[in-house]
This record gives structure tokens, sequence and C-alpha cells, in this order.
């Protein structure tokens, strides 16, 4: 397997990051089998492309919810690094948790 399961959306808020944003984390291997898609398909024209990261960041992102990891961009990258046998690649990480911590229960 490799991803740990296959969502369908962003199960997380929205949280504005911009495409500068992103770039100002630093990137840390992932193991793919700890990822959980945001995306049930994909395009096997971008995933064949040479030049599909020309203009956009060569790391993927994924965002950290509630203790899970969602990959929110480079489903592409990630199938493609699963295509030559690597079950780890390096992504950006926005942890949700960190910024915006659960709520105490009873509290709300």
């Amino acid at each position: 397997m490799i991803f740990k399961a296959i969502g369908d959306g962003r199960p997380y808020p929205e949280h504005g990051l911009s495409t500068r944003d992103w770039a100002m984390i630093p990137p840390r291997q992932i193991r793919m089998d700890t990822l959980v898609t945001t995306k049930r398909e994909l395009a096997l024209d971008a995933l064949l492309a040479e030049d599909s990261t020309f203009y956009g960041d060569l790391f993927p992102h994924a965002v950290q919810w509630h203790g899970e990891l969602y990959l929110e961009d480079g489903l592409h990258r990630a199938l493609r690094a699963a295509l030559q046998q690597r079950n780890v690649i390096h992504v950006r990480v926005l942890d949700l948790d960190a910024l915006m911590p659960a709520e105490p229960a009873g509290q709300g």
C-alpha cells in the first residue's frame, strides 16, 4: 500500500497559506504510508509530465490535523516517487495541531 488512506477532500479547516508561506516551511522526510490523500483521482498526463513542478514547489505539501498527515498538494510527485520504489519523500508539513490546539473536554 502506498498511502495510509485515500481521502476525498480536506477535513481540516482552511489555513490560508500562500505559496510564499509554504516556502518558509522546511521540508522533512515523511513515509508515504503515513499520508492520507485529499484527492481520490489523478490526471495521468500530470503524473507522466516531466515539467509538472516547473511553476510550483518541488516539495509536496501536507497538513497535520488531529494526528493525521493529509497530503494537500503533491499527489502526482508522491506517486512518481512510489513508482521509483521510494517509500520516503521530502514534504513541507503545516502542523495545525500545534497552531490550533484542541480545547479541553467540557470547554467550548
